[in-house]
C-alpha cells in the first residue's frame, strides 16, 4: 500500500483536539476505553467526530466513493424498484444522506416515472453534512426541492412508504473481541507510557462473554454448506473480530417508524457463518483516508472512517423482534440487475455518455468490485410489493 497523504495544519490541529477530547475521557474510564466507546467519540463526537466534522467524506475528494457517488445507475435502479412503493402520496425517508447524491438521483428519476414521494425526509445527524445536502439539492427543480425535509431524529409518527439507508450500519459503533486460550477478551483501547493509543485487552464482561458464547454455539450448531467445518471446537485460539449489538436497536427503531412499505438496506457485508468462518481470522475492520484503506485505527484521530462488515444474520433477527419480514437478500449486483440496470444503459445513445456509465456499471457490479461484496436487503411490514430488485437473487437460505 502506498503511503497515506499526509494531513495538513487544519486538519493536524483537529486531530489533535479529537486526541485531548479522548484523553479526557479515557481517564474517566480507568484508563481504558471499549472500541466502541472510542468509536462513538472519534465518528460521532459534537463538532469534533469524523461525521460531524468539515472535511469532505464522500466521492473522489473525499476519504471513500459510494455507489451513488459513483454512478447514478445506482440511484436510478433503487428508484426503479421503490416506485411501486410510492403510489398514493407514500413518504421516502433516508438515513444518512451522505453528500445528497443518492436523493439528487431519486428524485429526478422517480418524478420521471411519475412516483415522488409525499414527502422526501433526511435524517442527518450531522449538521455540516445536512448544509451540504442542501446546497446540492437546492439546485433542484422546485417541484422536487419542495419535497425534501431534514430530521435530526426519526419521526415520532410513523411513515407509509420507503425507508432507505446506504451504507450506514458498517458505521454504527462496534466491539471487538479476541479468543485467547483462557477464553474470550474483549479488545479496547489505551495508551502506552510515551502516550501512543494502542489495543489493550481485558476478559470479556458478562453480557460480552454471553453473547459471544450464543454465537459460537449457534456457528458450531450450523455449518454452512461448502464451507470447511471449523466450528465444531469453538473459535481457534487467535480469532479476532468485530461484534455489533447496536445493530439490534437500530432496526427495531427503523421498524416502530414504518407503519406500511419497506427498509431498504445496503451494506458491505454477510451472513453469520460467512461472517465469523475460521478463515477470516483477524476480522473486518478497515479504516478509509483520502481513498486508501488500512487496518490503523488509532491513525489520523477524527479524520479517517473506520468500519466493519454486517452481520446481516443479525440485522434479519432484529427485524424478526420489530416485526418485519426479511423478504429479500442479495448482492448488490442482483439488485441491480432485478431492477433494471441494462434498460437504464439501453436508454442512453450518445455514444461518449453510454461508454462512462458502461465503466460505471461495471464497477457497480463486477464480483471484484462493488458487486459481491455489498448486499442488498428489503425488511417489508405489510407490503407485496416489495420485491422486484430481489427476483434474480434469493440469499435468504443463508441467513
Amino acid at each position: 500500500m502506498s503511503p497515506l497523504p499526509g494531513p495538513d495544519a487544519a486538519q493536524c490541529a483537529h486531530s489533535a483536539a479529537v486526541g485531548t477530547a479522548l484523553r479526557a475521557l479515557l481517564a474517566t474510564r480507568g484508563g481504558w476505553l471499549g472500541f466502541d466507546e472510542f468509536l462513538q467519540q472519534v465518528l460521532y463526537a459534537p463538532g469534533l467526530g469524523y461525521y460531524s466534522a468539515g472535511a469532505t467524506k464522500f466521492g473522489p475528494a473525499g476519504d471513500f466513493v459510494t455507489a451513488p457517488e459513483l454512478s447514478p445507475l445506482f440511484g436510478a435502479c433503487l428508484a426503479r424498484h421503490c416506485a411501486p412503493l410510492l403510489a398514493n402520496g407514500a413518504d421516502l425517508l433516508e438515513v444518512g444522506a451522505g453528500s445528497g447524491a443518492l436523493a439528487e438521483t431519486l428524485l429526478a428519476r422517480l418524478g420521471e416515472l411519475g412516483a415522488l414521494p409525499a414527502h422526501y425526509w433526511i435524517l442527518e445527524v450531522s449538521a455540516d453534512l445536512r448544509e451540504r445536502q442542501r446546497a446540492r439539492l437546492n439546485l433542484l427543480p422546485a417541484a422536487y426541492r419542495s419535497r425534501v425535509h431534514w430530521l435530526e431524529r426519526l419521526p415520532e409518527r410513523p411513515l407509509r412508504g420507503v425507508i432507505v439507508a446506504n451504507e450506514v450500519a458498517d458505521a454504527l459503533p462496534f466491539k471487538c473481541f479476541a479468543v485467547t486460550a483462557q477464553g474470550f477478551v474483549e479488545r479496547g483501547v489505551t495508551r502506552d507510557g510515551a502516550g501512543t493509543w494502542q489495543w489493550s485487552e481485558r476478559p470479556a464482561g458478562e453480557d460480552l462473554r454471553a453473547e459471544l458464547a450464543r454465537l459460537e454455539a449457534e456457528l458450531a450448531a450450523g455449518i454452512a454448506p461448502g464451507f470447511t467445518p471449523g466450528f465444531t471446537r469453538g473459535f481457534a485460539p487467535g480469532f479476532r473480530s468485530e461484534l455489533c449489538t447496536r445493530l439490534n436497536a437500530w432496526i427495531g427503531s427503523l421498524g416502530a417508524a414504518l407503519e406500511a412499505g419497506a427498509i431498504l438496506l445496503f451494506d458491505y457485508g454477510l451472513a453469520r457463518r460467512e461472517l465469523y468462518h475460521p478463515q477470516r481470522l483477524a476480522g473486518t475492520l478497515r479504516c478509509h483516508y483520502r481513498q486508501r484503506a488500512h487496518d490503523d485505527p488509532f491513525m489520523l484521530l477524527g479524520l479517517q472512517d473506520i468500519t466493519a462488515w454486517v452481520d446481516f444474520t443479525r440485522v434479519a433477527e432484529a427485524a424478526s423482534a420489530a416485526g418485519l419480514e426479511v423478504a429479500g437478500y442479495c448482492t448488490q449486483a442482483a439488485f441491480l440487475l432485478g431492477s433494471g440496470i441494462e434498460a437504464e444503459l439501453a436508454a442512453v445513445t450518445a455514444p461518449l455518455a453510454r461508454a462512462r456509465l458502461a465503466s460505471e456499471a461495471r464497477a457497480l457490479l463486477l464480483p471484484g468490485e462493488m458487486g459481491e461484496t455489498f448486499k442488498a436487503m428489503a425488511l417489508t411490514r405489510g407490503a407485496s410489493n416489495a420485491t422486484g430488485g430481489f427476483a434474480v437473487q434469493d440469499l435468504r437460505r443463508l441467513l
